[in-house]
């Protein structure tokens, strides 16, 4: 959450840990160089806190009919007397112009929106947020728990024969079902998600942090990293060199009675979903797409490429997130972020409308967010924005019925046709129209989202 980077850390000696780092196995010592106010944490809650006092106040929606309303309704006034000199004319024009509709219409639509939302288990803080969502022309992406799933999972199987992928895996989650390495438990599941029958070992040794060795079959099985591999098994370690695959990422080494058996990768996945997602939001108005992560640019790239994201960029701090945010603000442009976890805090807090996935949203990033998916899905946000649209579209139209219907009234009263008491009946009338009209926005939202 902090960094956003998914593969677990080494810690050797000389390695700088962050605060609030979890110590998955092994005992170590440290030393602290810092105190808490000086922490990477207390930074982030810091740069929330700028983003918050800098971001320029967004003008809703009521505000803006608001600016002629009023002086519309007192020229009609002054005419009205300069006709008549009538001053019961001049009170039922005033009567029948009242800003109800400015008032009820659009808030009462955007409550429905936020009901609407909430039982989609999307969390708007604020109004604010669901009327801005649906303008929004800019979507930025974190990485890590946000597009991919945040945990290593077994990317590949590579099996050097006469072994298959699948003996290799079922060997290996056999052993590895005695380990206490935090990936252990995933090669386990990769196993029996393929239906392979996973046995019990005899005779498990682990050496914590390098690799486990046991008894499957009668047969002696090694599962570790390069180094315990290596070192334990030299006559594997030609064979495994040779099938070493390219790129950066995270391997498990197995060597079976000595003999190399293969290599198990692991890596990131991305969420099932996000390509037809990317689609829609491009349908919805988003032109333009970044992915802004603190993991490697390698490991960045090679996501955004998968799901044809615009811009990448990788290897930022906090502070680089923001100031990219901050850049696409004041370029005129409408920023959606979305982001899980603690770094990405200030940007979701600098951007337009910021959005927290449930996995990481707790304390600074759930304060920082305009809104929360309590579902830990990114493809609902597709969902809000439509949501969004439909609410905004609901109350301009309450507005507008109820101001043109306000306004009509305004000529007849002023003409003398409407006595002040038929008006404040009349215009209570429009109110109730109006409000029935603006609570269609809690209905249900159309199938294709628009």
């Amino acid at each position: 959450h902090l960094t956003g980077e998914p593969i677990p850390l080494r810690a050797e000696a000389g390695v700088r840990l962050s605060s609030g780092s979890h110590n998955l196995e092994g005992p170590l010592t440290l030393r602290v160089t810092a105190t808490a106010g000086e922490s990477q944490y207390a930074r982030i809650v810091d740069l929330v806190r700028t983003a918050q006092s800098s971001k320029a106040p967004i003008q809703r929606l009521a505000d803006r009919y608001a600016l002629w309303f009023t002086p519309l309704t007192l020229a009609a006034c002054i005419v009205a007397y300069f006709l008549s000199h009538d001053p019961t004319r001049v009170l039922a024009v005033l009567v029948v112009a009242t800003p109800c509709p400015l008032i009820l219409a659009a808030p009462v639509a955007v409550v429905g929106g936020i009901n609407r939302a909430a039982r989609r288990q999307i969390i708007f803080r604020h109004g604010t947020a669901l009327e801005q969502l649906g303008a929004v022309s800019v979507g930025v992406f974190d990485k890590t728990g946000t597009l991919t799933i945040g945990q290593p999972r077994v990317a590949r199987v590579i099996a050097v024969p006469p072994f298959t992928e699948s003996e290799l895996l079922r060997l290996a989650a056999a052993v590895e079902r005695g380990s206490s390495h935090l990936l252990a438990r995933t090669l386990v599941d990769a196993a029996t998600a393929r239906g392979l029958p996973v046995g019990e070992a005899h005779h498990l040794v682990e050496t914590p942090g390098q690799g486990i060795v046991g008894e499957v079959d009668e047969r002696a099985v090694a599962v570790g990293g390069w180094a315990f591999i290596s070192t334990r098994h030299p006559h594997a370690k030609a064979a495994l060199a040779a099938v070493h695959p390219d790129g950066v990422g995270l391997r498990a080494y197995v060597a079976v009675e000595g003999r190399a058996a293969g290599i198990v990768e692991y890596a990131d996945q991305i969420r099932p979903g996000l390509r037809e997602f990317f689609s829609t939001l491009r349908r919805l108005g988003i032109h333009r797409t970044v992915l802004l992560s603190g993991d490697a640019q390698a490991n960045a790239e090679g996501v955004a490429r998968d799901l044809g994201i615009d811009e990448v960029r990788g290897d930022l701090t906090p502070e680089q997130k923001v100031a990219h945010i901050q850049a696409l603000v004041k370029a005129g442009e409408r920023v959606l972020m979305v982001g899980d976890g603690t770094n990405d805090a200030p940007a979701l807090s600098s951007a337009t409308v910021g959005i927290a996935l449930a996995s990481g949203s707790g304390g600074i990033t759930a304060e920082a967010a305009d809104a929360v998916l309590l579902a830990d899905d990114p493809t609902r946000i597709a969902e809000a924005m439509a949501i969004s649209r439909r609410t905004m579209r609901i109350a301009r139209q309450s507005i507008w019925v109820g101001l043109g219907l306000s306004g009509v009234a305004m000529v007849v009263a002023a003409a003398g046709y409407i006595p002040p008491i038929a008006g404040a009946v009349l215009q209570e009338l429009i109110d109730v129209a109006v409000i029935l009209n603006a609570l269609r926005s809690a209905g249900p939202i159309p199938k294709n989202p628009s």
